[in-house]
């Protein structure tokens, strides 16, 4: 049974990635800053006939990160598949923007995915059986949008990154990709894009919806598993033509 890493699990993509794995005969490791609601993934995934590990990791500290690795070690499990997923934002013009509040959204959206990438980049080396890395990135890493300079910034990092690292880690048997979203539906949106401004924004979206979570399925699917084996150092663009939308 292969064995994947799903860092921030405790809400949204990463609790989705988790299940979605989890149904799919993963062992599941998940991982975030908050323990409580991973504490209640796990239940939910192995009720299911799953098998989970919350784990606690920040993704901006090194020695969180080596932490989690040292506790995965010593469950006897060997990471397969890392969904490096977790990632904040901050709307907020450019001129508004903190010396600080650029450094928090950098720190966790483009160091921390390179921080999990090398720890578990080790281990497969180590291992000797390579493994697969998907960096989830964004459509703002390949265009921007109003307000969110920090956000689209660190995403087209993780874009470059990505590519950086599956040129340098293909010889050890390791692939690296991003899956880049576009819009899509969560509690935390919701209400947004049912207002006059979300409405007008869906209109630039050739298929005229939001992206559902399942929508990604495919392609994470495709990624993290031998279906992808010879994917590497691409990103997967997933929003209903939204990227290829007239300007």
């Amino acid at each position: 049974m292969p064995t994947a890493l799903i860092t921030g699990a405790s809400s949204g993509l990463g609790q989705h990635f988790a299940r979605l794995l989890g149904s799919r005969s993963f062992t599941v490791v998940v991982a975030a800053r908050r323990t409580d609601e991973l504490h209640t993934l796990a239940a939910e995934i192995e009720a299911r006939g799953g098998v989970a590990h919350p784990v606690s990791l920040d993704v901006t500290d090194p020695r969180s990160v080596n932490a989690a690795f040292s506790v995965i070690d010593d469950l006897g499990l060997h990471i397969d598949v890392v969904v490096n997923n977790a990632g904040l934002s901050d709307m907020k013009p450019a001129l508004d923007v903190s010396a600080n509040e650029w450094d928090v959204v950098m720190a966790t959206n483009l160091k921390g995915v390179f921080l999990v990438a090398q720890a578990a980049a080790r281990k497969m080396e180590a291992h000797g059986k390579g493994g697969s890395i998907i960096n989830i990135g964004s459509i703002l890493g390949h265009r921007v949008a109003g307000s969110l300079a920090s956000y689209a910034t660190s995403k087209a990092g993780v874009v470059h990154l990505t590519e950086a690292l599956a040129l340098e880690w293909a010889r050890h048997g390791i692939r690296v990709n991003s899956l880049c979203p576009g819009y899509i539906e969560t509690d935390l949106n919701r209400a947004f894009f049912a207002s006059e401004a979300g409405l007008a924004l869906l209109k630039r979206i050739p298929q005229r919806r939001l992206g559902k979570m399942e929508d990604l399925d495919g392609a994470l699917l495709l990624l993290a598993t031998e279906a992808g084996r010879y994917i590497t150092g691409s990103s997967i663009v997933v929003d209903g033509g939204h990227l290829v939308s007239s300007l």
